[in-house]
């Protein structure tokens, strides 16, 4: 695994602008910034073993075929081991190259590939999503009707309008069709979203003839928001969503294995597969394989990569934007994708399908954890993918780690287990 180089000046930067968003004092003669700063935390060997001796267990009891893990901090790998195999028909051993299906760890790069464009003043957050996408101004929201028997679905009009702010945050009204029982979950499952082979704006056109499931801005509800955005990367740059990324983000920071397909077929023997009893047997956000080549490049579920990629692109948002001496993005704007938008000044609801959690909130495309949850630290942000994959940084102790594996059922479990020995191994 390649070892990354961590800019002193550049994080002394996006501590600043940290301290700005969150108003913390960060001049020298505020009583704060004389107050001693707490040491940075070191991993100790004994933890980090119990890491590795945790995910042979899985592998040798039959859990999971295997699983590459690494746990980077100060920009160099602390933990970098693969295990088991990438696929138990072949045999073929998990190794660091080995590409995974990342589903909804899409959704990060989506987001700063869209904040990359507010940087650039060619984007807002407040700006109206309909200005983009006019067939949004017409959009209708889902209202249920109770009388005897069945809930039935009606609608209204919008309250306010979709803002891509409300993209970022999961505050759209634009829901999935593969979870819940609602009236709207199951029109959304049951419509043409994903008839043939489309592409991005196909797929948003289709999106908008649906009511939301709710007003803009009312809860966090966990959809096809970044597909939208996605779509909005496009129309402001002109190009389409993998050549936008590929050019500014994705060549740049040397991810040569992240794409929305596997275009390559002699590359095929790099894919990590499931045990053959944990597949999907459907499609998930309206995808059969992201593997196989189509037009769609679902910007909240559609990449493949392998670890080392991604750890370049967390290893340049632990960095305030920065990586090897090239700025993405700004420290100021990765601090504010990095805050809570669905805090109680928002009035924002939660309701069952609040993925983050309660002690999290919500960034511009990651969940943020608000309260101390031991071993787990406040400040830290993260997602993961339906696939098995997650990931998460924790700026205080300047670390992050990422866990790819092809095991849906596990995930839940594994990523619970796994971040608390993590966190144990830090001193947490």
């Amino acid at each position: 695994m390649k070892r990354w180089r961590t800019d002193d000046l550049t994080r002394r930067a996006f501590v600043a602008a940290l301290a700005f968003l969150f108003g913390a004092p960060a001049g020298p003669d505020s009583a704060q910034a004389k107050s001693p700063t707490p040491a940075v935390r070191s991993f100790s060997p004994e933890g980090l073993a119990r890491v590795g001796d945790y995910f042979r267990n899985e592998v040798a009891t039959g859990k999971i075929p295997g699983a590459v893990v690494l746990i980077q901090q100060h920009g160099k790998p602390v933990f970098s081991e693969a295990f088991g195999v990438r696929d138990v028909a072949t045999k073929a051993p998990m190794t660091e190259d080995t590409i995974f299906r990342l589903y909804s760890m899409s959704k990060p790069v989506t987001s700063v590939a869209a904040m990359m464009l507010v940087d650039d003043g060619r984007l807002a957050l407040d700006q109206p999503l309909a200005k983009y996408i006019p067939a949004f101004a017409d959009v209708t929201v889902a209202a249920e009707r109770h009388g005897e028997g069945r809930p039935s679905l009606a609608t209204e009009p919008l309250k306010r309008p979709v803002t891509i702010e409300d993209l970022l945050r999961h505050t759209s009204g634009i829901t999935y069709g593969f979870y819940g029982d609602s009236p709207v979950r199951k029109l959304y499952a049951n419509s043409d979203l994903f008839e043939g082979d489309f592409d991005n704006a196909t797929f948003v056109e289709r999106l908008a003839k649906l009511p939301l499931a709710e007003q803009p801005g009312t809860l966090w509800d966990y959809g096809h928001s970044t597909d939208v955005l996605g779509r909005v990367v496009e129309v402001v740059s002109g190009q389409s969503l993998f050549a936008f990324e590929k050019t500014r983000l994705l060549d740049p920071l040397g991810m040569r294995d992240t794409a929305f397909h596997l275009a390559d077929g002699a590359q095929r023997g790099r894919i990590a597969e499931p045990l053959p009893e944990d597949r999907f047997i459907r499609p998930v956000a309206g995808l059969i394989d992201p593997i196989l080549p189509r037009r769609w490049e679902s910007g909240g579920a559609g990449m493949i990569g392998t670890i080392g990629d991604y750890a370049r692109f967390a290893q340049m948002l632990l960095n305030g934007g920065t990586l090897d001496g090239k700025r993405y993005l700004k420290a100021q704007t990765v601090a504010r994708m990095i805050s809570d938008h669905v805090g109680p000044e928002t009035r924002i609801a939660r309701d069952q399908y609040d993925f983050p959690g309660r002690d999290s909130g919500f960034g511009l495309g990651f969940a943020v954890r608000k309260m101390v949850n031991p071993p787990l630290p406040a400040g830290e942000y993260r997602w993961d993918g339906v696939g098995g994959t997650f990931f998460f940084i924790d700026p205080a102790d300047d670390m992050f780690a990422i866990v790819m594996m092809q095991s849906p059922s596990q995930r839940g479990r594994i990523q619970t287990e796994a971040k608390k020995l993590v966190y144990q191994a830090l001193g947490r």
